[in-house]
């Protein structure tokens, strides 16, 4: 749901902009304002999730940002002015970006403190799959939704699946957990034990010496970077240079891939760590197959003409991307276990900032250059940049305590 929600203006972005008017730089800024509220909250969700649990961060979020997105499309229609209106999607845009940015963090926090070190690349990647089905879920019944009838309905739908998912989420996890850790007072009254709290403080001064944190963030700045520009372009991509390809392929085949490859992806890790790989193997082997994988299809899509082969090469850039599942994403659990949910946060507000920044310069290269080929070059560039630095530096030892 939670990226279900979040995939529905790229999905809609083409249909949106011819009604109000907005060229490529201006759809650029609504795809990547989401990112600006994303980055503000990573710290805060991390740090919130490590000291009170995740199992009471998420729902307070998720019925937040389930909200604004089914009043996303009453919002731009509050105002005729063409500025005005761009001004409160941005704003809507923002907001979701601040109540999800909660997520992911928390998520870390509860798998750090639930799952064996050897059961965690699968747990986490069956977990993030489900970004995938998300994109999956906008993309098939989102396209039909706005197709039959206009780019408000998606919003309406999936924002009202993102409250009954909160509150079927708010019982089982939080109510029945409570329930089930219940233990008597010395006067016999019922005490909770959350099993979350945590009184040590992050040793953030030893983290920010170590080169294999800073290998971290810098790895997953440069897989966001690709994967967000996908993310947020590649509908546009098709509607522009396909103009006759069904919205509802394009839009659903990259994300049918990545499922098994991200599952797939923690399956082999987790198989790897037990035949007696070393962690720091076994990640950088995930890591080489996102970032180099994205870089080569996305190089190898700017020599494509046909749709076929296009959909292909985008399909398998994409299901790249879900090793990194299983690479540096699940990697803050292996360096700083007691503080995963921290560590994290800060590593997924890097990870953020591409989404605001590559997004917008991508719509800009596409303004100025109406090239597709800048566009994906410079991407894959990125990739490499990262693997480079993460393969150098990175590790899947314990660094801090």
């Amino acid at each position: 749901m939670l990226y279900a929600s979040r995939t529905i203006m790229p999905m809609c972005v083409v249909t949106v902009a011819e009604e109000m008017k907005w060229d490529k730089t201006e759809s650029g800024t609504v795809l990547s304002a989401f990112f600006w509220g994303y980055t503000m909250t990573q710290f805060l969700g991390g740090y919130l999730s490590d000291r009170i649990g995740g199992d009471i961060v998420l729902p307070i979020a998720a019925c937040l940002w389930s909200m604004i997105t089914f009043w996303t499309p009453q919002l731009a229609y509050l105002s005729t002015d063409k500025h005005t209106a761009l001004y409160m999607v941005v704003l809507s845009r923002v907001f979701l970006g601040i109540c999800q940015g909660f997520h992911y963090p928390g998520m870390t926090s509860i798998i750090s403190r639930k799952v064996h070190e050897q059961e965690r690349s699968l747990t986490y990647s069956l977990v993030a799959a489900g970004s995938h089905c998300g994109t999956l879920l906008t993309g098939s019944i989102g396209s039909i939704l706005m197709d039959r009838y206009g780019w408000g309905m998606p919003f309406y739908v999936i924002g009202m699946c993102g409250i009954l998912w909160m509150l079927c989420m708010r019982y089982f996890l939080v109510a029945r957990h409570r329930q089930r850790y219940i233990n008597l007072g010395p006067n016999g009254s019922p005490v909770v034990s959350m099993g979350a709290k945590d009184s040590q403080s992050v040793p953030w001064i030893t983290l920010f010496t170590k080169s294999a944190f800073w290998s971290l963030l810098i790895g997953h700045f440069c897989e966001n970077n690709a994967f967000y520009i996908l993310l947020s372009w590649l509908p546009t991509f098709f509607h522009e240079n396909f103009p006759d390809a069904k919205g509802w392929v394009f839009n659903v085949v990259p994300w049918v891939v990545t499922i098994p490859s991200s599952i797939g992806s923690g399956w082999l890790a987790d198989h790897l760590i037990k035949k007696g790989y070393s962690v720091t193997f076994v990640r950088k082997l995930m890591e080489t197959i996102a970032l180099c994988g994205t870089s080569f299809f996305l190089v190898l899509l700017t020599y494509c003409s046909s749709y076929g082969a296009s959909l292909a090469c985008m399909a398998v850039a994409v299901a790249c991307c879900g090793f990194h599942n299983s690479g540096i994403l699940v990697n803050p659990q292996d360096i700083a276990p007691r503080h995963a949910g921290s560590v994290f946060g800060i590593m997924n507000m890097a990870g953020a900032i591409p989404g605001f920044v590559g997004v917008y310069i991508a719509g800009h290269i596409l303004e100025a250059t109406k090239s597709w080929s800048a566009v994906f070059n410079q991407t894959a560039g990125v990739c490499m940049f990262g693997w480079v630095v993460y393969i150098i530096f990175g590790t899947g030892k314990q660094i801090v305590s």
